[in-house]
């Protein structure tokens, strides 16, 4: 599953790739965390992370072993960012997106990973070049700042106003974690 969670994490569309101008930026967190409930019916899971926050995933009825899963079992999540940035010139905003499931085979280990991308045209509403992050304005006026990797050569010539083109990919890996538990000591005999 660790190579499945790599490839998830590193998965981007050709169109991304071809991008003139890009450079890949990734931030990539894991954790372990503890399931607190499943609700069968609705297909949610209700998991409890490492700082005692909460979070709710819906699981897809394409995942086949969600009747595996109970409250009390830990999970091993991977969460990756990664963005390609390219500078482009006219046109109006626009946004795609582009979605990759993998699930694990009924009667497997449950788990698997979901990359979403999105490629999104958006003009630069505000830059810090210092701490190199940009904040774009998308085409329904939502607003996303991001961090602009180091190779991306002529950010300094980038200016608010611009119309930037950005492939944008989080992915999101799951596995169970299967715990050994403990040995009991022996007792020791009194003499």
């Amino acid at each position: 599953m660790k190579r499945t969670i790599l490839a998830a994490a590193l998965l981007v569309p050709a169109f991304v790739l071809a991008q003139p101008k890009g450079a890949v930026v990734v931030d990539k967190a894991e954790a372990v965390v503890t399931v607190t409930k499943v609700d069968q019916k609705a297909r949610t899971v209700t998991m409890r992370g490492p700082r005692g926050n909460l979070q709710t995933l819906a699981v897809p009825a394409a995942a086949q072993n969600l009747d595996r899963v109970k409250a009390g079992d830990r999970v091993r999540i991977t969460y990756a960012e990664a963005a390609i940035i390219a500078l482009t010139h006219g046109g109006q905003p626009t946004a795609t997106v582009d979605e990759t499931v993998e699930l694990a085979p009924k009667g497997g280990t449950p788990g698997g990973y979901k990359v979403r991308t999105y490629q999104v045209s958006a003009v630069v509403d505000a830059i810090d070049y210092k701490s190199r992050y940009v904040s774009l304005r998308g085409p329904k006026g939502n607003t996303l700042s991001m961090p602009v990797s180091e190779d991306v050569k002529d950010f300094d010539k980038v200016k608010v106003g611009d119309k930037l083109t950005i492939a944008y990919s989080q992915a999101l890996a799951l596995e169970l974690v299967v715990e050994e538990k403990p040995k009991k000591a022996a007792a020791k005999k009194k003499s």
